[in-house]
């Protein structure tokens, strides 16, 4: 479980096949702390420590991951915005996180306002539902509030603000239109959702 408040960018310094991909993340995080077996979201993915040494982690990402998450996500010289498990007693300061993927998002536009930046992001038909003015959604790891929705017939355009602070702190900055992101929806949305098509049922 995460927040989606991000805590480093990793930098993806090899990739190898071995079987599923093997893939070396560069990081700032005390390394020694961090157990093999441990989560760690990676742009919004949980993956599971397999080794590690001074300044880098190990993951094993599946062919099932590759094909649910953005294009080119898992190549040498990405950056990745990380964070660790929500550990008993941390502060929740975004919203609650499971680090899987609900769908692909592509940049429709990015404005830049009084210093933040507006951004536009499209999505099909799989997340509109899911998708409400004020609520939240996790762009590439990263816990951000919905500012407006605009159907499509294509699926959704949804509005978001980013601040300074956070181009700062996370991939964001670096940000450009048409490329992909991955998105998962709030997990409270998930299951209304879901009791809404019960219901609809009878």
């Amino acid at each position: 479980m995460f927040t989606g408040i991000v805590s480093d960018v990793g930098t993806i310094d090899a990739v190898a096949r071995q079987g599923d991909l093997r893939v070396r993340v560069a990081t700032a995080y005390p390394t020694h702390e961090i157990d093999l077996g441990a989560s760690v979201a990676c742009s919004g993915v949980c993956l599971t420590v397999v080794d590690k040494g001074p300044g880098w982690l190990d993951f094993d990402v599946s062919g099932e991951t590759v094909s649910r998450t953005a294009d080119d996500q898992w190549t040498a010289g990405r950056k990745l915005n990380l964070e660790r498990a929500l550990r008993l007693g941390d502060e929740l300061g975004g919203h609650i996180v499971t680090g899987h993927v609900d769908g692909i998002g592509r940049v429709k536009l990015i404005e830049a306002i009084d210093g933040s930046h507006h951004v536009v992001i499209a999505a099909g038909p799989e997340i509109a539902p899911y998708v409400a003015p004020k609520g939240s959604i996790t762009v590439d790891g990263v816990s951000l509030t919905v500012n407006a929705v605009d159907d499509t017939p294509e699926g959704v355009e949804f509005h978001l603000n980013i601040i300074p602070h956070t181009a700062a702190v996370t991939t964001f900055g670096a940000l450009k239109p048409g490329q992909a992101v991955n998105l998962e929806i709030d997990v409270l949305a998930r299951y209304l959702q879901r009791m809404e098509a019960l219901r609809a049922k009878g």
